[in-house]
């Protein structure tokens, strides 16, 4: 078992936009991804573990959406949409935090750094979508601000299966742990 003390979750954009038969931009996952996550919140509220959700949010004059368009990515995640919302399986509970995003990384122009200095945190589990994209994101900028990153890999999606393994093999690399949830204690 990998002990994760003084660490938090972070559910990286598990939004309809993202997950589910209705995705604009749909992730691929093992068929256990929302149980897994699940599975590893309910562990972490019982022992105390902070949980934070990210939610890619976008204004619906698209203002916001800076090069993020410049590709193949169609219009996701815009105010007041279903698809901006967390998915229902996953809906964060009222002690658990919720930080709203306009770019792939958690970190910027968040104040997500301000609420994991003030928890005390250390270690920060990744979970959520997408594995290539804004976990990675996510990743990288935990890990140049000093903390240790893992990743379960049941509770992460990528926006295809190469791209979600290159990730997982790119972050295991360089960022961080790539482990199994059952594999996570946080006593």
């Amino acid at each position: 078992m990998l002990s994760l003390k003084n660490a938090a979750i972070i559910v990286i954009d598990m939004q309809y936009d993202f997950v589910g038969e209705e995705a604009v931009i749909p992730c691929k996952a093992d068929a256990g991804l929302i149980e897994s996550n699940q599975k590893l919140l309910a562990y972490a509220r019982k022992s105390g573990v902070p949980v934070i959700y990210t939610q890619e949010i976008h204004r619906k004059s698209h203002v916001d959406f800076g090069r993020e368009l410049d590709r193949s990515e169609p219009i996701h995640c815009v105010e007041g949409t279903h698809g901006v919302e967390i998915i229902e399986e996953l809906k964060p509970e009222e002690s658990d935090y919720v930080i709203q995003k306009r770019r792939y990384s958690a970190f910027f122009q968040t104040d997500l750094q301000v609420l994991l200095q003030g928890l005390g945190v250390k270690t920060i589990i990744l979970t959520g979508a997408a594995t290539d994209v804004c976990v990675r994101a996510t990743a990288t900028d935990a890990q140049q601000h000093d903390y240790y990153v893992v990743v379960p890999r049941e509770c992460v999606a990528g926006t295809s299966t190469k791209q979600h393994e290159a990730a997982l093999e790119h972050i295991d690399y360089v960022l961080g742990q790539i482990v199994s949830v059952d594999d996570l204690s946080f006593e």
